[in-house]
């Protein structure tokens, strides 16, 4: 009977140090937000450090790498800046994002199809430090085909628009993209890519979306982020947990019944 893998939960600690930023100081501490989030169930921490360092600091990426006892995730741009620096920090992990100083947030998935060469070369220097790099890509065939051709061993899907569709309450745009995603997921997958997926999720899109077996790592932060202001960010990460394995259980069910 086959049994699906427990899914992993990054939590991006990015608005913790958009907040403490915003007076300046160092309250609230990224890092205090990381080993909590940790201690509540967290299988990773993420963090962005973006080239106009908007939250997420260099002395925060260098603190984390040290002090957290999980993998650190960093995104980042392909710039010549950052993988000098990821080559520096050696994260666990990088995942390569499209970045534009106008953005409030990340505004869709890296045009891997478009920069091949540039990518293929960021990928190679990572790995060969022994970071595991995946690219942050819409599940567009066009982009998945261009990932695997880069030799990233990992995609993480971007799944604003779907998100964006079910919290507008557009039951055919959020089913025609979580289509896309499952195609996407299931086709990245025969490439033998390890697929995460993240963006714009909350409890109720992260259950829905841990269903999908072949994803094995969600990254989740803004909603974390914004929820810990109402109930403690313990709690909020052990929710998050929960509404995940609930997921993940529907799958592992979803399994059995089709192998009897």
């Amino acid at each position: 009977m086959p049994v699906s893998l427990p899914i992993r939960l990054g939590v991006n600690i990015d608005h913790v140090a958009t907040v403490r930023n915003a007076r300046g100081g160092r309250h609230p501490d990224p890092l205090r937000a990381a080993e909590i989030a940790i201690a509540a169930g967290a299988d990773g921490i993420t963090a962005h450090l973006r080239e106009d360092r908007r939250h997420i600091v260099d002395d925060d990426i260098a603190r984390l790498k040290e002090r957290i006892k999980k993998p650190l995730n960093l995104e980042m741009a392909a710039t010549a800046e950052m993988v000098g620096i990821a080559k520096r920090v050696r994260p666990h992990a990088a995942c390569i994002v499209p970045e534009r100083r106008a953005e409030r947030t990340t505004e869709g998935g890296l045009d891997a199809a478009g920069q091949c060469e540039a990518l293929r070369a960021a990928v190679g220097e990572l790995t060969a430090c022994g970071i595991r790099v995946s690219l942050f890509i819409a599940a567009e065939p066009a982009q998945i085909d261009a990932a695997r051709a880069i030799g990233a061993p990992v995609i993480e899907i971007h799944t604003g628009a779907w998100c964006d569709a079910a919290a507008a309450g557009d039951d055919a745009a959020a089913a025609a993209e979580f289509d896309r995603i499952v195609r996407g997921a299931a086709r990245a997958k025969s490439f033998g890519l390890e697929v995460h997926a993240g963006h714009g999720l909350d409890f109720a899109t992260a259950e829905t979306i841990a269903a999908l077996p072949e994803i094995v790592e969600l990254n989740i932060g803004h909603f974390l982020i914004g929820e810990a202001i109402f109930d403690g960010l313990s709690a909020v990460v052990r929710a998050m947990r929960a509404a995940m394995d609930r997921g993940r259980a529907r799958a592992g069910a979803a399994g059995a019944g089709t192998a009897r």
